[in-house]
């Protein structure tokens, strides 16, 4: 008989396997490689965003310009706030823009993708579509400002040669506003119509197809299945658009500066005014904080009411 022993199994490394504790430093190494990569832009959000924040936030509890040093007044900005008359027309003018502009440019956009989704995917449209939008604000804003002139503008050439008065676009407070939001409109369509064109072509073509067999028309099918599906990217073509909408500037500056008797005068405008003109720093980073309130509220409202984390497609 053989005797037979139970020896404990023995385990071969190969020359390469270094075990748990180097996976351990190798992962380490990474995390360090990765920590230099983004130390860069982490320091330029701290300095050009995190920095001006909690500054501008400390400045408005205080009356100060660069001529003294900060005063600490606590809410007496924000109380002067609410008895200003001057910044409640620029909110109201702001609001005013807002819903034009988001009105119209949402419109416009969903209709040029809608075309562009049934008609072509052409890449050099698309193209097309973009190049307004990749023009800076000023060119934009000094182009239209000759077109529209009152009296040797294009547009208004055009309209005497139909028998149409000449129109002071940004010289009438009526036409003023809706003259801004729709060169911004002009201007920022094309690039949300390509955000739109892109949730439409996540949308699986099966649904399409069942929705024919079951013989639903053109204009049903938009409503019942394209917009429903089509909600988060529209929740976020909302919010973006809500936001730069508020941020509106440029335009405003290069054109009709605030006016006419302030009908064109927005908040971003009116902080400017309060700061760089009448160097009253600490009651426009009042204004600053307030107006960044109201974009922080408004956007968690949207993204709420509108399930921007829901999807129909089930």
């Amino acid at each position: 008989m053989t005797a037979t022993t139970n020896a404990p199994p023995t385990t071969t490394r190969s020359h390469g396997d270094s075990g748990a504790p180097p996976r351990k430093r190798r992962s380490l190494g990474d995390l360090k490689v990765a920590m230099i990569f983004i130390a860069p832009a982490t320091l330029g959000f701290v300095v050009f965003y995190i920095w001006p924040t909690l500054r501008g936030a400390y400045l408005s509890f205080t009356e100060y310009s660069l001529l003294s040093a900060p005063k600490f007044n606590g809410l007496a900005n924000y109380d002067r706030m609410i008895h200003d008359s001057f910044f409640w027309n620029a909110l109201g003018v702001t609001v005013e823009y807002v819903v034009i502009n988001i009105g119209l440019q949402t419109v416009l956009a969903v209709g040029i993708a809608m075309l562009m989704y049934r008609l072509t995917k052409s890449i050099t449209v698309r193209a097309i579509i973009l190049a307004p939008y990749l023009v800076a604000n000023v060119v934009v804003a000094l182009v239209w400002y000759w077109m529209l002139d009152v009296q040797v503008g294009v547009v208004n050439t055009f309209l005497g040669w139909v028998g149409i008065d000449p129109i002071a676009f940004f010289g009438d407070s009526h036409w003023a506003i809706p003259t801004v939001a729709g060169i911004n409109v002009w201007r920022h369509m094309g690039y949300t119509a390509l955000l739109v064109f892109a949730g439409l072509q996540m949308i699986p073509s099966y649904v399409y197809e069942a929705a024919e067999v079951d013989g639903s028309t053109e204009w049903k099918t938009f409503w019942r299945i394209t917009l429903p599906l089509l909600r988060p990217v529209l929740v976020m073509v909302l919010v973006v658009t809500m936001i730069g909408s508020f941020q509106i500037f440029d335009t405003v500056a290069v054109t009709t500066q605030g006016g006419p008797i302030n009908a064109t005068r927005v908040i971003y405008y009116y902080i400017y005014e309060r700061a760089f003109t009448r160097f009253d720093f600490g009651y426009a980073s009042a204004m600053a904080l307030v107006l960044f309130a109201i974009l922080a509220v408004v956007s968690l409202v949207q993204l709420r009411l509108l399930r921007a984390r829901e999807s129909d497609l089930a």
